[in-house]
């Protein structure tokens, strides 16, 4: 804790999810001021919940705002004497609509809403979360690795309305800042697969998938690759990208270092895991037989496209610029499955 920290406010939206919580943890941590947005202040207790499981438990520097993505109402009490500002939050969906725009439009719209509020506001830096989705998906030649440097087709076949509202959002965002960002800066994170320690039962769709390995609901596990980061390093390269100033205007795939599968996955947490291991299948599921299911399971059509995907891309340029240390993704696995069996146990045993 420094006394520059002490005196610096800090914005997180979207303080009840899983990235959010750890963001205003290590904020926290650090010394400096955190208000975060919440839909309903009724939700409060959800982080506080959550910060006392992972260690917090004075909220003197904490603060709320009721906000949604979707409106205008409070951006500009939410980001008031802010000198910078984690966008973490996306709007969220029970389903996958109809029509992709009821998707896009508010992941669009929520961006613009939060740069414009910052801007008017003086907020010197604003770090955005996009994701993996908005960089590699487009990218064909195998012979090279994955950068920064690439873009996501929004029209790529395959490609998920969330994935699509994620490279239509970080592109108006950019283009923002070209067009009438001022003195605002921007600095853009691309996580891939979140894995790492959570403080509540509530799954991300990561956790899901690692749930249904490890209480044996997964009879065969599909040959899908992944690549992983630690929530507590993504959180920690968005810190940097905060304060370094040779982080602005620039994007930051996130990740930690090698890619691997889903059995590989399943095989590692079974040699790992001892007894509480035992359900875990490590039987591979052909592709032909996933893309047979796709025909008429819906489960089935969205793991489809991610068959056989390259996936192989670089975390140099964070290491080099901003000298970020992601730890082994195995270590962000194990602390995934113990947070499950913490918060779960009663689905897994």
């Amino acid at each position: 804790m420094n006394d520059l920290t002490q005196d610096t406010q800090v914005l997180v939206t979207g303080g009840t999810g899983f990235v959010a919580t750890h963001c205003i943890i290590q904020l926290l941590e650090k010394g400096y001021r955190v208000r975060t947005t919440v839909r309903s202040l009724k939700r409060t207790n959800e982080v506080t919940d959550m910060l006392k499981v992972a260690g917090i438990h004075s909220f003197e520097k904490l603060t709320f705002v009721e906000t949604d993505l979707l409106s205008d109402t409070n951006w500009n009490k939410a980001v008031e004497d802010c000198t910078y500002v984690l966008h973490v939050a996306s709007p969220i969906y029970l389903g996958i609509p109809k029509d992709e725009n009821e998707m896009i439009r508010p992941a669009v719209e929520g961006t613009l809403r939060v740069l414009e509020a910052a801007r008017n506001a003086g907020v010197k830096r604003v770090v955005m979360t996009s994701n993996f989705g908005a960089v590699g998906y487009s990218h064909t030649d195998t012979s090279k690795v994955i950068t920064e440097e690439s873009w996501t087709n929004p029209n790529e076949r395959g490609l998920s309305t969330y994935n699509k509202s994620k490279v239509m959002a970080e592109k108006a965002a950019w283009e923002f800042m070209e067009r009438e960002g001022g003195k605002l800066e921007l600095s853009v994170i691309n996580p891939v697969g979140i894995f790492g320690p959570a403080f509540t039962a509530k799954l991300s769709s990561g956790f899901e998938l690692l749930l249904k390995i490890l209480d044996g609901s997964m009879k065969a596990i599909p040959n899908m690759t992944l690549s992983i980061v630690d929530v507590r390093d993504l959180v920690d390269l968005h810190i940097r990208a905060m304060t370094n100033p040779a982080a602005n205007g620039e994007r930051f795939l996130a990740l930690s270092d090698g890619v691997t599968s889903l059995p590989e996955i399943a095989a590692f947490l079974k040699s790992h895991l001892g007894t509480k291991g035992d359900k875990i299948s490590t039987r591979k599921l052909p592709d032909w037989l996933v893309r047979m299911a796709a025909l008429f399971s819906p489960q089935a059509k969205a793991l489809a496209p991610m068959l056989r995907r390259y996936r192989n891309a670089s975390n140099d340029k964070a290491k080099k610029l901003l000298g970020w240390q992601p730890r082994p993704k195995e270590e962000a696995l194990l602390a995934t499955a113990d947070s499950l069996f913490r918060f779960n146990s009663e689905e897994i045993d």
